[in-house]
Order: C-alpha cells, then sequence, then structure tokens
C-alpha cells in the first residue's frame, strides 16, 4: 500500500493507492486512482510517502520518481550499524526496530526505514504501529504544524512514537504493581490453595509479559538514539534551523525512558523473584507436611511390620491383650513424634 502526504492550499491531502504486477486485472476507477497516486509529479510533491507492505511496483515507482534506491525488506533486517544508518547522496536512510501490537496483545518488533531526503520523507514498513495511526490523524487536523517539511514529518513522528512508548511503560508500570500486590495479599491471606495457586499463576504469566514488553521496548528506544545521534551529527544538512531544537527534546525524552525501562526491568526481575522465593515456601511447606507424617508414620509401621511376621515362637500371638496393645503402641509412636515436633516449632 503506498500513501502519500501532500499539503495543498493548507490543508493536508492523502492519497492512498495500491500497485502491483496485476493492476490490469482491477476495475478501470481503481487502476485511474493507484495511476493517480503513483504519477511521478505526484509522488515529488508529496511531503511524505508511507510504504506499507510495498510490492516491488511501488518499490520502483517511488524509486523513479524520487532518484532514491528503496531497501528491500532483507537488507532492512541488517544489524550492522553501517547497513542501518548511512548517507547516499543527499538522502539519510535510518532504519530501527519499533515495537507494535501492544493493545492487541501479539506484539512484536519489526524494522522500519526513513529514507528523509530535501523534499520528501520515505517510510518503509510491514507493520502498523499506533504511532504512526495516531500521527495520521493529527498530521490530517494540524497539516501546517506537522507536514512543513520532511524532516519536521520524520521529527514529529519520532515524537509521537515516544509518547506513545512512554504510555506503554506507564501502563507495564501499572500492570506489574496490581500483580505484585495481588500476590502478596494472597500469601498473606488465609485464602484456598487453588485460588493462591492461581493468583502466583497470573503474576508469572504478567512478568513474563513485562519483561518482553520492556524489552522491545528498550530495543525500540535504543534504534531511536541510534538514529537520533546519526541525525544529530548530519543536522547542518539533513534538518532545518527550525527544528534542530526537537532533536535535542527527544534525545532527553529517550534518554529519560531508558532509564525507565530499565528500572522497570530491574524491578520485574525483583518481583519475579520474590514469587518464586513465594512459591518456594509454599513448596517447603507442603514437603514439611508429607516429611513429618512420614516419619510419624514409621514407628507404628515399624511395630505392624514386627508383628506382621508369620512366625510359630512369637509369645504374644497367643496372648489375649496382644492385637489391642499393638494397635496402642501404634497409636502413641505415631503421636509422639507429632508433640515433639510440635515442641520444636516445625509443624
Amino acid at each position: 500500500m503506498l500513501t502519500t502526504w501532500t499539503v495543498e492550499d493548507g490543508r493536508c491531502r492523502v492519497r492512498e493507492g495500491a500497485v502491483s504486477e496485476i493492476t490490469a486485472a482491477l476495475p478501470a476507477e481503481a487502476q485511474a486512482a493507484a495511476a493517480a497516486v503513483c504519477e511521478p509529479g505526484s509522488l515529488r510533491r508529496a511531503v511524505w510517502i508511507d510504504l506499507l507492505n510495498p510490492t516491488p511496483a511501488e518499490e520502483r515507482a517511488v524509486q523513479d520518481a524520487l532518484g532514491l534506491e528503496i531497501p528491500t525488506r532483507e537488507e532492512m533486517q541488517e544489524i550492522e550499524s553501517s547497513s542501518r544508518l548511512y548517507r547516499e547522496g543527499d538522502a539519510l536512510f535510518l532504519t530501527a526496530n519499533f515495537l507494535y501490537g501492544v493493545d492487541s496483545g501479539e506484539y512484536g518488533s519489526t524494522a522500519i526505514t526513513f529514507v528523509l531526503s530535501n523534499t520528501t520523507l520515505v517510510t518503509v514498513r510491514y507493520a502498523t504501529p499506533k504511532a504512526f495511526s495516531v500521527f495520521g490523524v493529527r498530521a490530517q487536523k494540524q497539516p501546517g504544524a506537522l507536514l512543513a517539511s520532511p524532516d519536521g514529518v520524520m521529527l514529529h513522528l519520532f515524537e509521537q512514537i515516544v509518547d506513545r512508548l512512554a504510555d506503554i511503560l506507564e501502563r507495564v508500570a501499572g500492570d506489574m504493581d496490581r500483580a505484585s500486590q495481588r500476590t502478596f495479599r494472597a500469601a498473606r491471606a488465609n485464602i484456598k490453595a487453588n485460588r493462591r495457586d492461581d493468583a502466583l499463576k497470573d503474576t508469572l504469566i504478567t512478568l513474563g509479559q513485562v519483561g518482553e514488553v520492556t524489552t522491545r521496548t528498550s530495543e525500540t528506544l535504543l534504534g531511536l538514539n541510534r538514529i537520533l545521534a546519526f541525525v544529530g551529527a548530519e543536522k547542518a544538512t539533513a534538518v532545518r534551523k527550525e527544528n534542530q531544537t526537537l532533536i535535542k527534546t527527544l534525545v532527553r525524552d529517550v534518554r529519560s525512558l531508558v532509564e525507565h525501562a530499565t528500572f522497570l526491568n530491574a524491578k520485574a526481575q525483583f518481583l519475579l523473584d520474590a514469587v518464586l522465593g513465594v512459591i518456594n515456601v509454599e513448596q517447603n511447606a507442603i514437603i514439611k507436611t508429607f516429611t513429618v507424617a512420614s516419619v510419624a508414620l514409621m514407628p507404628p509401621t515399624l511395630i505392624a511390620s514386627i508383628y506382621g511376621m508369620n512366625y510359630e515362637n512369637m509369645p504374644e500371638l497367643k496372648w489375649e491383650y496382644g492385637y489391642p496393645l499393638a494397635i496402642l503402641m501404634m497409636v502413641v509412636s505415631a503421636i509422639l513424634p507429632v508433640l515433639y515436633f510440635r515442641r520444636k516449632g516445625w509443624l
């Protein structure tokens, strides 16, 4: 999907179209719409060109119109810095991994490339982080402030991404606090074991999700930090003077979020250790109960084993009170260890 963002007469014009190798099979109106979006003149006038799951035809249309080489999906997956942050002529190529899908629960990280030229910003992506959708709505309402220049579009988009990451970290912190309170309240309260186990299980799942989200958030922030450092070094030629102060603000915000994400990771690890400690304590209590029961039953078992032997010369076999005395001895031998354990505080 190819989307162009243009400011015409102070108003935002958004045009969407899909160009593929089978365009001829589309209805005439769809073909005309796609051709209008991908006309070289239309692409050159666009402040922002957004490529979502681009087809080879869409990539070629953008490349031919702007004279830029659009990186392929395989090239976007490269992890070395020289393949993610570089300059070709007057254009900057900036790639980083971004978190998406947190609201739906099917979250992940996707590589997004920003190609910044003097006239146009091109974004290449294969998923839709919520920040892109929110920024699109804002841009249509405030085109003069957000779509004034391609570098301004990129920096304001980064600003929206940072705001979104801050919201995610706040929500993660709230989820973690509620999970910890529920866990320790269940550990202190005298409730049924199955409810307590459910609370501990839910907490472990929550902490696992917190760790996953904060790790991917840190990855996004790290990528943003690298991009901002690279853009800051190239700002004399790549960023207009009125937008350069925004870079400093973004750097400060990213650093503060990195510190907060690090704190949340440490807190999640602490809570995970605490929850596992609670689970170990409860398991030890269960094992201790079985241990006391097995020790208490050892003397009665010994007595029953002795009198269970079939020897003719056992005097108690002919004794009238032998059977009740053996039962009494087994009961007493079982009670005495239990009383001893209670006195020692082991039970």
